[in-house]
């Protein structure tokens, strides 16, 4: 199976982690992955701020940018809904059912649980907003998560409570974001979890940044990152 890799730019210019283990996961299942160079962003910001014009020249350099591919995953909820429920009301109705967040694919496409993963930490997860609501991807992350030898996944409080990022939200309210985001930063400790992990890091880097703030231990990971770690190549 060969498959286009939908890095997203916050992944591209922040998290170049979490694309390289969302390859080494992908290949070591064996899916082959192809990088199209032309992809940018999926428009979702300037879509989000009300610029259609904007936002539609870059659906359209999206869309021929992943031309031709049977699947597009992305290891990213947030892009993902971009392209699912929005592109073809802007002009641009072939991608969105080509593409896949990274968990769904693994789950529904690949019919996988066990990844072969090995992360011998206590993980707690955050499911974000859109993954949760827009995408409906329930249990796929929990499902993968479990599967992982040696990890202890305990429940987060308060979990389908947004962590406060939201985009533009964030630029626009920034005292309620840091509040929700304290919030779920409180709940995280709580548990005790050594990793809090998510589908998005533009979710994770607004909960990374409060827990550095407060000086918590901590640490946000991707899940692609966690599913990447094996015995021979852990992630440290």
């Amino acid at each position: 199976m060969r498959v286009a890799l939908f890095v997203t730019c916050v992944n591209d210019a922040v998290y170049p982690a979490t694309g390289i283990a969302t390859v080494r996961l992908l290949e070591r299942l064996g899916v082959e992955v192809d990088f199209p160079a032309a992809q940018t962003c999926c428009g979702q910001p300037q879509y989000n701020t009300g610029y259609r014009r904007e936002t539609e020249l870059l659906v359209r350099r999206t869309a021929r940018a992943f031309e031709g591919y049977e699947y597009v995953v992305t290891p990213s909820g947030s892009c993902a809904a971009m392209v699912r429920d929005h592109y073809a009301a802007l002009g641009e109705p072939g991608l969105g059912p080509r593409t896949y967040e990274l968990t769904e694919f693994l789950v529904d496409v690949l019919g996988v649980t066990d990844v072969g993963a090995y992360f011998p930490h206590r993980v707690t997860y955050h499911p974000s907003c859109h993954g949760l609501r827009l995408l409906g991807l329930g249990d796929r992350p929990r499902r993968l998560l479990q599967a992982v030898k040696g990890l202890e996944l305990v429940e987060l409080p308060g979990a389908e409570e947004c962590c406060g990022f939201g985009g533009t939200f964030a630029v626009k309210n920034p005292a309620v974001s840091v509040a929700m985001g304290r919030d779920k930063v409180r709940n995280a400790v709580g548990t005790g979890a050594e990793v809090l992990c998510g589908a998005d890091n533009s979710c994770l880097m607004h909960i990374g940044g409060v827990l550095g703030r407060e000086g918590e231990r901590v640490r946000a990971v991707h899940i692609a990152e966690i599913l990447a770690s094996t015995e021979e190549e852990p992630l440290r």
